[in-house]
């Protein structure tokens, strides 16, 4: 009986391994791909505009991620981040029903694949292990016609932007064509003949950079009634005068998914029409401003075209006149990094924009699109009659009665949102009322920005022209393009959350402690003030004779100010320990919670479940 039952038990312990064994290949075949992020910020999950890029790949794509994996043994953070970088391409590749392949190449020094690697652009870090050697973490692509792309150095400080990254360069060798880009512009910005100067002009640093990297299509705003449909991004500067018939074409161009960069102004410092050149006074009263005030209306944004921002904290130094030291002008606003919005892929990479007599846009109350503020002014800023900034020779004058608001004036924003036509009236053959997908907009209520006297200087060296650009105005523009052409997929997809899981409750605590540090430091500094005033007046009330005596009122307040000085003290260093004190003690709990806490809870559910196998069998038995 025994031995029957052993051979049961053998014989169905055989079977139900069989059946796991089948199962499992069940499995592996009707879920194979599938996968589940449990991480808090879904980083595996790629975006949905992601997913459509991969799913419209009509041709193969090849990989390469370039990764330093021996030249980084003595650097966790890039071995940590390089993890990152190949589980997301491993994700993108499978996700590509097969058009994307990967291969990881370790850049041995002095290999024929750091040969190769440099040859398609990727950047060598140098690092400091005393060998000179110099590490990749780089990724470049190519396609089946020859293009080629890439990513020359993964910055883990930029890991937000990972996910745009690789699926820009997929986009572009995807769609190796140059988009076609529209211009339509007030100003001189080409070649041409100077009246101020009497000499040829050069054409623009920026329109110069736009025909090199687009396939750049001059439009003239007087006379257009339609935008071709195979524009990408229309690119307006200086809208003045535009007809009628121009502004419907823009605004139909938007509601059937184009995508428009503008630039408007209060003030276009270049705008040369309808200057005298026998009477440059006149120019102070000719109206140099530019407005789309239907179109905007209809996108939901407020932008009034007499009014400027004067910033006192941003306010460029300018030279007024041989011999004088420089001033700061509020109206020409130097943008840092801290103004410029690091969430968004336009701007999150540059530093510095300089603009001049620029105006601020704002949402309406009653608008159903979304304004997101690319470049904003400072706290230390105000609105000003454009007049006013013409009629002031003298920037200090504009500083003489400045009366800051506290806040902060949006010079440029991205506008997002379902837009309805500017034009209800119109009956032409194929008008759109509404836009049938959601619409982006960009606007910059600044044109002097793309002057290069705010962002590059030109030399010409032995006949070659050398650029040294001193701010990020050109970047700016390149930036808005690239981004707007790429499909509605590509615009789509934005900065995401980092792998970085930052201790939360320590920097409260060390903020906690930081601020009543700081109170601390306040309470001693006025005592040591209200001492002094003391002091002071003790002083003022004795005789010339008695003036190098010390009273004995003041080595009293002397010595109490001395001795609070020490109690205040004390009390600093205690603040601090006890900072110190609480930082121990989560460490400790958290310790006994990860090594004791847990392994006890699941060594006690491993031994209640053993227990009630053994007593569920003995009541079968």
């Amino acid at each position: 009986m025994t031995s029957h039952r052993k051979t049961l038990s053998g014989g169905a312990l055989f079977v139900l391994i069989v059946l796991f064994i089948a199962v499992m290949l069940l499995v592996n075949v009707l879920f194979r791909g599938a996968r589940v992020d449990l991480t808090e910020n879904n980083l595996y999950t790629l975006s949905p505009g992601t997913n459509e890029i991969l799913s419209t790949l009509d041709e193969p794509i090849n990989l390469y991620l370039f990764y330093s994996d021996k030249g980084t043994q003595d650097l966790p953070q890039i071995r940590t981040y390089a993890i990152r970088v190949r589980e997301m391409l491993e994700e993108m590749a499978a996700r590509s029903n097969g058009r994307l392949t990967l291969e990881v190449i370790d850049p041995l020094p002095f290999s024929e694949d750091e040969d190769r690697a440099v040859s398609y652009g990727l950047t060598p870090v140098p690092v400091n292990n005393g060998t000179g050697e110099s590490i990749f973490l780089g990724l470049a692509g190519t396609n089946s016609t020859d293009g080629q792309a890439a990513v020359a150095f993964f910055d883990p400080a930029k890991e937000s932007f990972l996910e745009y990254d690789v699926a820009k360069l997929v986009h572009d060798l995807a769609t190796p064509k140059k988009p076609v880009i529209g211009l339509i512009s007030g100003l001189d910005m080409g070649p041409g003949f100077d009246q101020a100067t009497q000499q040829m002009r050069e054409p623009w640093t920026i329109q110069q950079q736009l025909s090199q990297s687009f396939d750049l299509r001059q439009l003239q705003g007087q006379g257009l009634t339609s935008i071709d449909a195979d524009i990408s991004v229309l690119v307006l500067v200086h809208p003045k005068d535009l007809s009628e018939d121009a502004r419907y074409a823009i605004d139909q161009f938007v509601l059937r998914g184009g995508h428009l960069l503008v630039f408007v102004d209060p003030d276009a410092e270049l705008d040369s029409s309808g200057v005298d050149p026998q009477n440059p006074q006149a120019a102070m009263f000719a109206d140099h401003s530019s407005n789309l005030p239907e179109l905007f209306k209809a996108w939901g944004i407020e932008y009034d075209p007499a009014n400027v921002v004067l910033d006192r904290t941003r306010a460029v130094q300018v030279s007024i006149g041989q011999g004088q030291p420089p001033v700061r002008h509020p109206g020409i606003i130097g943008l840092t990094a801290a103004e410029l919005n690091g969430e968004d892929v336009l701007t999150a990479n540059l530093n510095s924009i300089n603009v001049s007599s620029a105006g601020y846009i704002d949402l309406a109350k009653d608008a159903t699109s979304k304004l997101v503020p690319l470049m904003q002014s400072s706290g230390d800023a105000m609105s000003a009659p454009a007049s006013r900034l013409r009629m002031s020779p003298d920037p200090r004058s504009l500083l003489v009665d400045f009366q800051p608001s506290g806040e902060r004036y949006v010079i440029a924003g991205r506008v997002e949102g379902k837009f309805k036509t500017a034009f209800p009236d119109r009956t032409n053959e194929g008008h759109l009322s509404e836009s049938g997908e959601e619409g982006q907009v960009i606007i910059v209520a600044d044109t002097d920005l793309l002057a290069d006297r705010l962002w590059v200087n030109v030399q010409n060296f032995l006949g070659q022209k050398l650029l040294n650009a001193f701010a990020n105005n050109g970047d700016l523009v390149l930036n808005g393009i690239e981004n707007l052409t790429g499909s509605s997929a590509l615009i789509s997809v934005r900065g995401r959350a980092t792998s970085r899981r930052p201790f939360t409750t320590v920097e409260a605590l060390k903020r906690k402690a930081d601020d009543r540090f700081r109170a601390k430091e306040q309470e001693l500094q006025d005592e040591l003030q209200e001492t002094e005033r003391k002091l002071v007046e003790l002083q003022g009330a004795k005789t010339r004779d008695q003036a190098m005596i010390m009273s004995p009122e003041q080595q009293s307040e002397l010595n109490k100010f001395s001795q609070r000085k020490s109690d205040i003290r004390k009390e600093l260093r205690d603040v601090r320990r006890s900072l110190d004190a609480e930082i121990e003690s989560l460490g400790s709990r958290l310790k006994l919670l990860n090594i004791v806490l847990v392994p006890l809870l699941v060594t006690i559910g491993a031994v209640a479940f053993a227990i009630w196998r053994v007593r569920r069998r003995r009541r079968k038995g």
